[in-house]
């Protein structure tokens, strides 16, 4: 059976895409999943900044717990893998100083609160922040620290839980943000797999609603 994923980034939705999250098989959001709105939507999967400020801020939040889309999905994943960071610490001490606390894991965190809410809890392995490193390489990047959150898991849904027929959306997504991203490098990363046919961005206007792959 042909399912309908949709990876929804943090920018803001339209009403069209907005709605055709609600009718997907299945639902990736990010964080705090703040393009859903106040009331949240259809959410399967939030996947988590798990280290540094971004972790620590979100355990520290009871408006997180409470957060609709977060009471809603089944998984939450920690995308950092601990010991990819632990690896990561003592170079970025010495490149990004300021970064002082970047490395830190709060995956047992997530962890705690996915046993206590019954839900999973995925740490990402290693080896997709490695492949990804890797892949990113041809597209020339100037120096950057990680891949973007939403890049590692669309890599990682392909890498291990698409499926052959899945039809893989992608919204929400407007390839800029912190300035240690590689965020030109991972906007022609995702167009190469476009062109492979394995993922689609969703475009909607206000008297058309396109899935192209353009």
């Amino acid at each position: 059976m042909t399912r309908r994923v949709m990876i929804v980034g943090n920018a803001d939705l339209s009403q069209g895409e907005q709605s055709l999250t609600e009718t997907a098989d299945v639902v990736i959001r990010f964080n705090d999943c703040r393009s859903a709105g106040p009331l949240g939507g259809r959410t399967d999967i939030v996947a988590v900044c798990n280290t540094g400020r971004p972790g620590k801020t979100m355990l520290g939040e009871p408006g997180w717990r409470a957060n609709p889309c977060v009471a809603a999905a089944s998984e939450i994943w920690s995308i950092r893998n601990p010991e990819k960071f632990a690896a990561l610490s003592a170079p970025l001490a010495i490149s990004h100083p300021e970064l002082d606390d970047f490395c830190y894991d709060y995956s047992p965190g997530f962890g705690a609160f996915c046993a206590d809410a019954g839900k999973t809890h995925y740490v990402l392995p290693a080896a997709t922040h490695d492949r990804l490193d890797a892949e990113l390489a041809a597209y020339s990047p100037p120096p950057y620290v990680t891949p973007s959150t939403g890049l590692v898991v669309i890599a990682e849904f392909l890498a291990s839980r698409a499926r052959a027929d899945d039809t893989i959306l992608l919204a929400g997504f407007g390839h800029h943000g912190w300035e240690w991203h590689p965020w030109e490098a991972e906007r022609r990363w995702i167009d190469a797999r476009i062109r492979e046919g394995r993922l689609t961005r969703y475009f909607d206007t206000s008297s058309l609603r396109i899935a192209s792959g353009a």
